[in-house]
């Protein structure tokens, strides 16, 4: 049974952010496919989203007709357990495909439920590549390296970070073109943005000069209580345009369709979650045109 839609602002009223609302346009249908813009989804505090959005998100750009490849890079392997793949069941994973130089990018695919979205799965292997890849030469640049071959095949890589500031994520934002910054609207979620936001600028300048920040997606956002409706507003204080008008909100759909194994957008599709995710996905690809990228509306 589909969740009941929450009343939704119209063109001109004030959304969540405070911002007048402004229905995001659909996105032009594209004629080339490829190759790909890598999008990092992180944020060192666990809890906030990160499996959530990289699901869903590359659910509803699929639906916009792009093709879409999600790597889960978390040894804990949330996002292929959200996709309905058990880690522990997996022969070859993203640390074959790290660490073995036998193992080709294609072998380690896996076609996803949604149509035009793949998956790199993960399991607690991937532990162990942070002590290995320290002492490899150009340790941060893995693996960019090993998605190379398949950026022809995609338009939109997505990788979902673990929640830390290791040598793991390093690499997803060293061959990242941008970041998405999933932020819980809760207080102790915001006090750690300012060393991401660091780690980010530094990684721009020393080892990725094309890194730039997509956005920052308010998650877990409840309009019943002050504190999140406070937080809120203290994020476009502090991050202005960067934050994204569409706001997720907290539901318990969202740990429904993880445990059935599918993106909101397919397991509840008329819910309020999936309407979100959906108006994410047009947005971001509208950032994408104005910026210039092939891969927007």
């Amino acid at each position: 049974m589909a969740a009941t839609r929450m009343t939704e602002p119209q063109a001109g009223e004030l959304g969540p952010t405070g911002r007048p609302y402004s229905p995001f346009p659909h996105p032009e249908p594209l004629v080339v496919h490829g190759p790909a813009r890598i999008v990092a989804v992180c944020n060192q505090k666990g809890g906030v989203g990160k499996t959530t959005t990289t699901i869903n998100l590359g659910a509803a750009l699929a639906e916009q007709g792009r093709r879409v490849l999600l790597v889960d890079f978390d040894p804990q392997g949330a996002l292929s357990v959200g996709l309905g793949i058990q880690p522990h069941d997996i022969e070859n994973t993203v640390y074959n495909l790290l660490m073995e130089r036998d193992v080709a990018a294609h072998d380690v695919l896996y076609k996803t439920s949604v149509d035009g979205m793949d998956l790199l799965p993960s399991n607690i292997d991937l532990s162990g590549a942070e002590v290995q890849l320290v002492h490899e030469v150009g340790r941060e640049y893995v693996l960019g390296g090993v998605l190379q071959p398949l950026m022809p095949d995609y338009d939109i890589i997505m990788i979902d970070c673990q929640p830390s500031l290791g040598l793991l994520t390093i690499n997803a934002l060293a061959c990242a073109d941008s970041v998405v910054i999933p932020l819980e609207c809760e207080y102790f979620a915001m006090r750690g943005v300012a060393l991401l936001m660091e780690t980010i600028e530094k990684v721009s300048r020393r080892l990725n000069t094309k890194l730039t920040i997509d956005g920052v997606l308010a998650t877990m956002y409840d309009s019943r209580t002050l504190h999140t409706r406070e937080v809120l507003a203290s994020m476009v204080n502090g991050f202005g345009d960067k934050v994204f008008h569409t706001v997720i909100n907290r539901t318990v759909r969202f740990p429904d369709a993880t445990v059935a194994g599918e993106p909101i957008t397919s397991f509840d599709s008329g819910s309020m979650g999936a309407h979100s995710y959906r108006e994410l996905a047009k947005e971001v690809l509208e950032r994408w045109r104005q910026a210039g990228d092939g891969h927007g509306g």
